[in-house]
């Protein structure tokens, strides 16, 4: 299979109908990554069905979420308040932290299910059992007993808070992308673009879910907006963060052992010395540019989260990370994060097993990649 972007919004229209996909911003990046999968990916047959489904996803999701607005603009005068983001290196408790603040009942949550397809917003009354639910259970059980080691790699649930991936590949500008196939090109390339309608039209879609089932306070998460702080900033200027820290040197080998076995679905070339190599500089330079950012913007804007803490006492560590915030820490609060918190504890799903020497790293070479970093933050853990 050659994939042609063509082709593939021919495919989108043909499936719903329709044929407007808004601003023409996300044309771009949707060449770039078609490019880069024809050119240097390496994609298998199975590859090849994977990545075209998830490309066809995200046009069809455009098209459905524009007609939304073409038939109620009056989604737009909606308010997102927040957000407060979870960020920090990949394998350092974000998900776990994302999932605690998303049992939160005052927080409004990416959920999985809703982040897969958007359209129709879903709505209060029925938002718990939605038809979609049981199709992404099903769909997350299927890829489950395909590969079964990502239950110990990656807690996901259909009704659980989720990455914000999806809407940021709505625009096809994001570094998710080299996460799941080897496409060098494309990940130079994202890490250079112009990311601020990226986030515009990630705004766009959180006012189309909270239009008719609020609250309208949201928490969102994943690593990759480290890398594109001041355009994220600019289509939420009360944008707070909570970043979660641990040493890179435990970080790096669980961050490449993930992405190797999820390369390995779509493709069968392996070379994890170069994947060590590439990971490295990748996420040392996204690091860096948070720490630039908070250096620019202020420290009240963030709340540090220790991952070693997180494990041992994340009620606490929870409530500190608010406490910094400045946000409510309200009874209720506790109990639901503290329900959430007992039925998912660390290392219950099994133990993720790897070797940072098999990826060509030490931890040696790590630190110095991190130096201001770790000289910076207490990354313990």
């Amino acid at each position: 299979m050659s994939f042609s972007a063509d082709e593939l919004e021919a495919g989108a229209r043909a499936a719903t109908g329709l044929d407007d996909f808004g601003s023409h911003y996300y044309r771009e990046g949707l060449e770039r990554i078609v490019e880069a999968l024809n050119a240097e990916a390496g994609l298998s047959e199975v590859g090849e069905v994977i990545q075209h489904a998830t490309i066809s996803n995200a046009l069809i999701q455009r098209l459905k979420i524009e007609d939304a607005y073409r038939r109620h603009p009056e989604i737009d005068d909606g308010v997102v308040e927040g957000p407060v983001f979870i960020i920090g290196l990949p394998r350092t408790g974000t998900t776990a932290l994302s999932q605690l603040v998303g049992a939160d009942p005052q927080f409004r949550s990416l959920r999985m299910w809703e982040s897969q397809a958007p359209t129709p917003p879903p709505e209060a009354a029925t938002q718990h059992d939605d038809s979609r639910i049981a199709q992404a259970q099903a769909g997350l059980d299927m890829l489950n007993d395909m590969f079964p080691r990502m239950k110990t790699l990656y807690n996901s649930e259909a009704t659980a808070a989720t990455e914000c991936q999806d809407l940021m590949g709505m625009s096809f500008r994001t570094v998710h992308f080299d996460g799941v196939v080897r496409v060098p090109r494309y990940l130079d390339w994202v890490l250079a673009c112009d990311m601020r309608e990226t986030y515009t039209y990630h705004r766009r879609v959180l006012k189309l879910l909270q239009w008719r089932c609020p609250p309208n306070l949201w928490h969102l998460k994943t690593p990759v907006h480290m890398f594109s702080l001041d355009a994220l900033v600019a289509a939420y200027p009360e944008a707070k963060f909570m970043w979660s820290h641990r040493d890179p040197a435990n970080v790096m080998g669980s961050v490449c052992s993930l992405i190797r076995y999820v390369r390995s679905w779509s493709s069968d070339r392996d070379d994890p010395e170069e994947l060590g190599d590439e990971q490295l500089r990748c996420w040392a330079e996204g690091v860096r540019r948070a720490m630039d950012f908070r250096k620019r913007f202020g420290d009240n804007r963030f709340a540090d989260v220790s991952f070693a803490e997180l494990q041992t006492d994340p009620v606490n560590t929870l409530q500190k990370g608010y406490d910094q915030l400045g946000l409510s820490f309200t009874d209720d609060t506790h109990r639901s994060v503290r329900r959430w918190a007992g039925r998912h504890t660390p290392g219950a799903r099994g133990a993720h097993e790897y070797e940072l020497l098999d990826y060509g790293l030490t931890p040696e070479r790590v630190r110095e990649h991190f130096a201001d970093y770790l000289a910076t933050y207490d990354a313990t853990g």
